[in-house]
């Protein structure tokens, strides 16, 4: 049960975000030539965070990335030992890649104006939603956790 509501929340959340939008945005683009093939290093770095951390959600925490149905245990292992927020640096890093394989600068707003909207999302609803959860263990995690850039140590 638990894959079946992992794969719905990443059909309809990430996936109108990485590919029903971009497809608006870009329509049908040309195959990638010359440095675009570059956005493929961005693209599989992100998609390969993204699913290790949809799989952690559902291992560990036994929920989805989905707000209405998120981990019922409290997730630090993996990429969330080093960041807070590695789901969302993966699918910004998987859009990033699309922007510079399509060659659009629309495309790359885009991703600026989702990153923004991301950290209000974060800083808004989901912190506090953690804190009320999940009390002192989140707040021990978020003082020693960096939001948004990895701690390398």
């Amino acid at each position: 049960m638990i894959v079946l509501r992992s794969l719905i929340s990443v059909v309809v959340l990430p996936g109108v975000a990485a590919v029903v939008v971009p497809w608006l945005i870009v329509g049908s683009p040309a195959w990638p030539t010359g440095v675009g093939w570059i956005g493929l290093v961005p693209f599989g770095f992100g998609l390969a965070i993204f699913a290790w951390c949809v799989i952690i959600f559902a291992s560990r925490g036994r929920g989805t990335l989905a707000p209405w149905d998120a981990p019922r245990r409290f997730v630090a292992v993996g990429p969330y030992r080093r960041v807070r927020n590695p789901m969302y640096l993966g699918a910004g890093s998987v859009l990033l890649g699309e922007a510079i394989l399509f060659g659009s600068l629309a495309l790359a707003a885009y991703v600026a104006v989702l990153a923004l909207v991301w950290h209000a999302f974060v800083v808004l609803w989901e912190e506090p939603s953690l804190e009320r959860t999940f009390g002192d263990e989140y707040r021990t995690y978020r003082a020693s956790v960096p939001r948004w850039l990895p701690r390398l140590s």
